[in-house]
């Protein structure tokens, strides 16, 4: 006796874009770009290509829209950080709410941050607006925000401490040698330090002495 063929179930837009979308980010993180195929997924999804191109028109639009939901949901958990802290609580808070973030996101998070498609612009342009919405968490509700947004010198040191914190964090992903609170007092006694320096009332700390000439 043969078999039923099992119906194919119809979900509304929303839906449907939404379970390509978990396929989509599923297969990237598992495979490299080129190694994810437009008929696999279509397969898996149990629908044709055509309609598959109906949601995304090419591969690339797919991965791209994949790599924004990743960053929408880092920078959602990032935005639950209470501002009302001090400075130095809210580095630990920050850095404890991303670390958690990452251990149960460790694919997608490598995913979003190395990237797939090599120098593709769109792609790079994603990452970039992480760190940049990421730079401008760190200093939301500080009250030296007015006085140090504009300092060239401070926001190089937060983009170059948070340039450390994603590698040093893909590679905990990897290699976890590290608990999440040792990682977390490490990456934050790294920025004191910097910002003793660099703009040492951030942290309560008293300013570098200045040798005389």
């Amino acid at each position: 006796m043969a078999k039923a063929r099992r119906k194919r179930v119809r979900l509304d837009n929303d839906e449907r874009r939404a379970q390509i979308l978990a396929l989509a980010r599923r297969s990237f993180s598992d495979r490299s770009y080129d190694e994810v195929s437009i008929d696999d997924l279509a397969r898996e999804a149990k629908i044709s290509k055509g309609l598959l191109y109906h949601y995304f028109p090419t591969k690339r639009d797919l991965y791209i829209a994949g790599l924004r939901e990743i960053a929408e949901e880092l920078i959602a958990r990032m935005t639950s950080i209470p501002t009302d802290a001090p400075p130095v609580e809210r580095v630990r808070a920050g850095l404890t709410t991303f670390l958690d973030h990452v251990s149960h996101q460790r694919r997608a998070f490598v995913s979003l941050m190395r990237g797939g498609i090599g120098s593709d612009p769109e792609v790079a342009a994603v990452i970039e607006g992480v760190r940049a919405r990421l730079s401008e968490r760190f200093l939301e509700g500080s009250p030296f925000k007015p006085m140090l947004v504009n300092d060239p010198k401070f926001l190089i040191t937060v983009r170059g401490w948070i340039g450390f914190v994603e590698a040093a964090a893909i590679d905990w992903c990897a290699n976890p040698r590290l608990t999440l609170d040792q990682m977390v007092e490490l990456l934050s006694q790294l920025l004191f330090a910097i910002m003793t320096a660099v703009a040492p009332a951030i942290v309560g700390l008293p300013a570098p002495k200045t040798q005389k000439a």
